[in-house]
């Protein structure tokens, strides 16, 4: 009861210091307002962004890897460049003897693509991405299909003319009919549509390509259309979630692939095998680096406006010192003095802090593209714990001043 009755009194104070200086007490705040918007805006861009990109990683599929010609990081070696061009693309047959062999993976699935694709229906035409896919493709990358279906095998195995269309290639070439069953022109070859996909909108990072943009063919028709030769492109391996790290998978892929080109022990691999984890473990140290930039630059307004609120802790307990010294007459004890200019000053700093979130959260409204902005539980009670931070620092030498005043002297001020 004591405690209550202490922070009602505490924030009677607060009130009245607040009323009786709004222009002092404003002026004094937006350095903690801005601060804070500093701080919660820099965190809640990133956060936003960084969801949007490991979203897109996720489209190319999770607990996977690629075995292909060239790594996704170079690291920090000296790998002359030309190495890695003399390396084969990974092949067809390759593709067949790891579906075959491998152990530890769930599925095994191959791909390639063909960007700036001219598509044409009649007087309809659009630029698509063609991915060559082969049947398990679905199993490591979902292809929601809303109207039609998915690929047969025998589709597949047999690389016939058939496709699955991206809503946006879907909607360009039939505007006014239902595509399923029809027929489109794509590099000279008329190829069947089977399926629609799932509209899943743009982001700011498409890895592997817009989705709505796509034309998923079977992948043998897809080389037959757009290469010649031997087929190659790349292998993609699903590893089963009990494989931690997928090291298992990893270390049998590569024995195989290994074995599969003849390579002796002595030589070096002539492949990669690149994760999508590795590239958000890249991303996550990038996006931490700019969270800590941005709360250090954040962190200069917080002070300026941590010196403002102190400055008004000094001149509030200059102007009460009379009735501090008629409160410590009456018994009040020297923890109900600090405490009461304590939690004047967090409570000035957390209404700044409120200020400064409420501007981000304003902030999410506005349309920037693809980027949704969302302001986390999580960043707003970071920011008030910074806020009441700042209030207790900047408040704890001018209460203790307070409460180390001499009752006789303080009734004596005025």
């Amino acid at each position: 009861m004591k405690v209550l009755l202490l922070i009602l009194e505490s924030f009677r104070f607060a009130m009245n210091a607040l009323r009786e200086n709004i222009l002092r007490t404003v002026l004094s705040l937006l350095g903690v307002t801005v601060g804070i918007f500093s701080i919660i805006g820099v965190y809640t861009m990133v956060d936003s962004l960084e969801s949007n990109i490991k979203g897109s990683l996720s489209s190319i599929g999770t607990n996977v890897i690629y075995v292909q010609k060239w790594p996704w990081f170079f690291g920090g070696g000296d790998y002359p460049w030309w190495k890695y061009f003399m390396r084969p693309e990974p092949k067809y047959d390759e593709f067949k003897y790891l579906k075959e062999n491998l152990e530890h993976a769930q599925s095994v699935a191959m791909m390639d693509f063909s960007s700036g694709v001219s598509c044409k229906k009649g007087s309809n035409s659009i630029e698509a991405l063609c991915q060559g896919i082969t049947y398990d493709f679905t199993d490591i990358t979902e292809v929601p299909i809303v109207n039609g279906r998915y690929f047969a095998p025998q589709e597949v195995e047999s690389g016939r003319n058939v496709a699955i269309l991206g809503a946006d290639i879907s909607d360009a070439l039939f505007p006014d009919s239902d595509p399923i069953g029809q027929s489109f022109k794509m590099k000279g070859q008329t190829l069947t549509v089977i399926g629609i996909q799932e509209r899943k909108g743009k982001q700011i990072a498409d890895f592997g390509g817009e989705p709505d943009q796509k034309v998923y063919i079977p992948f043998l028709a897809h080389k037959r259309i757009f290469s010649s030769g031997e087929p190659y492109g790349d292998i993609v391996l699903k590893g089963f979630d009990t494989d931690e790290g997928l090291l298992e998978l990893e270390g049998e892929t590569t024995g195989l692939m290994r074995t599969k080109r003849g390579l002796r022990p002595t030589q070096e691999d002539n492949f990669a095998l690149n994760r999508p984890e590795a590239a958000a473990a890249a991303l996550g140290q990038l996006f931490g680096t700019i969270r800590t930039s941005g709360f250090f630059i954040g962190l200069f307004s917080l002070l300026i406006g941590g010196f403002g609120i102190a400055n008004i802790m000094f001149v509030s307990v200059k102007e009460r010192t009379n009735i501090i010294g008629i409160q410590k007459s009456l018994g009040a004890k020297n923890f109900f003095i600090l405490f009461q200019f304590l939690f004047e000053s967090v409570f000035l700093c957390l209404i700044g802090g409120f200020f400064g979130i409420l501007l981000v959260y304003l902030l999410s409204f506005l349309p920037l593209g693809s980027l949704d902005i969302i302001l986390t539980s999580s960043n707003i009670i970071f920011g008030l714990i910074i806020a009441s931070i700042i209030g207790v620092v900047s408040g704890i030498i001018p209460a203790w001043q307070a409460a180390r005043l001499d009752p006789v002297i303080a009734i004596r001020s005025k």
